[in-house]
């Protein structure tokens, strides 16, 4: 959608058009459930990450005044409520009951097909151990592909400090991860 378009749409939201809200949801639906459940690790603890932000938006669209991208605004209501649920459950969601990998070697595509799904798991976890203020540095990055400039924008913080933390984010990941270069997985 053309930013006129949305700012348009944005207006209606403002102006109290359930229709024109209903069209905003739609839009940004897949994406806040997305980086919600990244963040959390759990189906159900997204869900209600994802209602949440929605309400927020139902009630405070009125508060955006066209100075920045929506998206912007949007990522940073998403960022606030997946750090405020974590805030009341108090502690990090495991991904995994263990971050170990099984010993075996691959021989078949369908080994390696385990394999790097078993992978995927363990880096999923090693992400939902780093703090807050390295997660979503790294999901808005890696997940939703966001700029140094969009996700400085939505954590309200210099472009200095996300480069900062999306390296910190990184070597705690390598450190986290470095059990994984045995298996030593090809790119295809």
């Amino acid at each position: 959608m053309e930013r006129a378009d949305l700012e348009t749409l944005i207006a209606a939201c403002q102006s109290g058009s359930r229709q024109a809200f209903h069209t905003l949801f739609e839009m940004y639906k897949d994406r806040v459930y997305s980086i919600a459940l990244h963040f959390s690790g759990e189906e159900a603890m997204a869900k209600d990450i994802s209602q949440q932000v929605f309400l927020k938006l139902f009630t405070s669209i009125g508060q955006f005044r066209f100075d920045s991208e929506f998206s912007t605004w949007l990522y940073r209501v998403v960022a606030n409520a997946c750090v405020d649920e974590q805030r009341k459950r108090r502690r990090f969601v495991p991904f995994s009951e263990s971050g170990e990998m099984p010993q075996m070697s691959v021989k078949s595509s369908q080994e390696e097909s385990v394999i790097r799904r078993q992978v995927a798991v363990s880096v999923q976890g090693a992400i939902a151990e780093l703090s807050p203020k390295l997660r979503l540095p790294i999901l808005l990055k890696y997940v939703e592909g966001l700029s140094y400039e969009e996700i400085a924008a939505t954590l309200g913080c210099s472009i200095g400090t996300v480069s900062s933390r999306l390296n910190r984010g990184h070597k705690a990941l390598a450190q986290k991860l470095n059990h994984l270069r045995e298996f030593g997985l090809q790119e295809e």
